[in-house]
């Protein structure tokens, strides 16, 4: 079936569905297969649950269901669909990637667009080869704008999202020690995370940059119109206030507003911050509104969420993490002002080669800081001596912390999602 006829089709069920447990009446069904599923297998089931179509690569021959469209391949046929509704639309598309805070920027952007257009943008982390294409695909025709999060752990992944999302406007957030086994070291990173600018520049693009980053100068080199945010010497210029829990930004260049009183944890969120407001600058959001949108904005799914817990208080931010996003959080903990101090801390994966060496040099940070108690869980913190509390599982260090009693005292419960380090704070 060639795409157009399967777009008109998509015109008339514009709601497509991968797992026939979430299946509502009248989705497409796309049977995509990896190495442990077949959904090929399940598209007859789909069908009888209402499906209003079956896209298949794989049928069986004594099926005589019209409803089942049999294409070369589902997945490349999901992502050229989503490139054809994509190229329906003529605004903007922001493109979001990065080693560290991502997700966060895309979120706060949102919110910042939202106060004055109709944005659209990634749900949850849908930001792969199956979760961008699906988020394109969500987009309706009332949009005036979309902000699309692409993450990555290989090179020439970036540019092949970029194929079927085309974006107008890209961010990079940073380039830090992420995917290290994917990518191939800090170098690798860069040049995959750089496949972005790389679209935008022969696409005469707008990226936004910023611009205490020497390497993000570099790499956007060529790029003909460049919007920069930091701490010095940009558009956008502003400053942490972290004598708080909560983030505070003073806005010094580039906008009227000047405090913004956060929800954010950590002053590593202040660059996420100020690509907010530069966003919003650049699309003439008023000022009053961008204020009011980030200060309204409260993090979820384990994001640097701030828990009170009785006299506690607990930084849960258990949705990643990498030797940057590590120290930056134990960085950020170790100057809070509450007196006593509790690390819980996951193990860091897709490291490689270097990934026993990360970890050391994770615990020469902790050993640089007073703490009351510190936990170590799992991965290769395992693998090294160490002088604190080590266990193999989040289970086992929630068994742990419940016998612990507490009292006004700061933790931090951060690791790689695979660690599952939510679990330790479940009652």
């Amino acid at each position: 079936m060639q795409i157009e006829a399967l777009y008109k089709i998509f015109l008339e069920h514009p709601s497509i569905q991968t797992d026939t447990r979430k299946l509502q009446k009248g989705d497409l069904f796309f049977a995509l297969k990896g190495e442990n599923f077949n959904g090929n297998l399940f598209a007859q089931n789909a069908l009888n649950a209402g499906a209003a179509y079956a896209i298949v690569d794989e049928i069986a021959d004594d099926s005589t269901d019209a409803r089942l469209i049999k294409v070369a391949d589902v997945l490349e046929t999901l992502q050229a669909l989503a490139k054809y509704h994509r190229q329906q639309f003529n605004i903007p598309f922001i493109a979001i990637t990065g080693s560290n805070g991502k997700t966060t920027s895309k979120e706060l952007v949102h919110q910042v667009l939202s106060a004055s257009y109709i944005t659209y943008t990634t749900k949850g982390n849908l930001n792969n080869h199956i979760g961008i294409p699906l988020t394109l695909l969500s987009i309706k025709k009332d949009a005036e704008i979309a902000v699309i999060e692409m993450g990555a752990n290989h090179q020439k992944e970036i540019e092949s999202y970029c194929d079927y999302t085309m974006p107008t406007h890209g961010v990079i957030t940073n380039c830090g020690k992420a995917h290290l086994e994917g990518f191939g070291g800090i170098e690798g990173v860069r040049k995959g995370k750089g496949e972005l600018f790389d679209y935008l520049r022969k696409n005469n693009g707008i990226a936004f940059i910023m611009n205490d980053y020497d390497y993000l100068i570099e790499m956007s080199t060529g790029i003909k119109t460049v919007k920069t945010y930091g701490t010095v010497d940009a558009d956008i210029i502003g400053s942490a206030n972290i004598s708080k829990e909560f983030l505070d930004v003073t806005i010094t260049k580039g906008s009227s507003i000047k405090n913004i009183q956060t929800n954010l944890v950590g002053e590593y969120n202040l660059p996420n911050v100020l690509l907010a407001v530069a966003v919003g600058k650049y699309f003439k959001v008023q000022d009053d509104k961008i204020k009011i949108a980030l200060e309204h904005y409260v993090p979820s799914n384990s994001r640097s969420q701030l828990i009170e817990r009785g006299t506690n208080k607990i930084i849960l931010d258990a949705y990643n993490a990498n030797p940057t996003s590590m120290k930056a959080a134990i960085e950020n903990f170790a100057k809070m002002a509450t007196p006593e101090k509790v690390l819980i801390l996951g193990g860091m994966m897709e490291l490689g080669e270097e990934s026993i060496a990360e970890h050391e040099s994770v615990i020469r940070l902790i050993n640089a800081y007073k703490w009351k108690n510190v936990v170590l869980v799992g991965g290769d913190f395992g693998k090294i001596v160490n002088p604190y509390t080590n266990f193999s599982t989040s289970i086992e260090a929630k068994e742990w912390f419940t016998k612990q009693h507490f009292e006004n005292t700061g933790i931090l419960v951060k690791g790689s999602r695979s660690m599952q380090m939510e679990k330790v704070l479940e009652v």
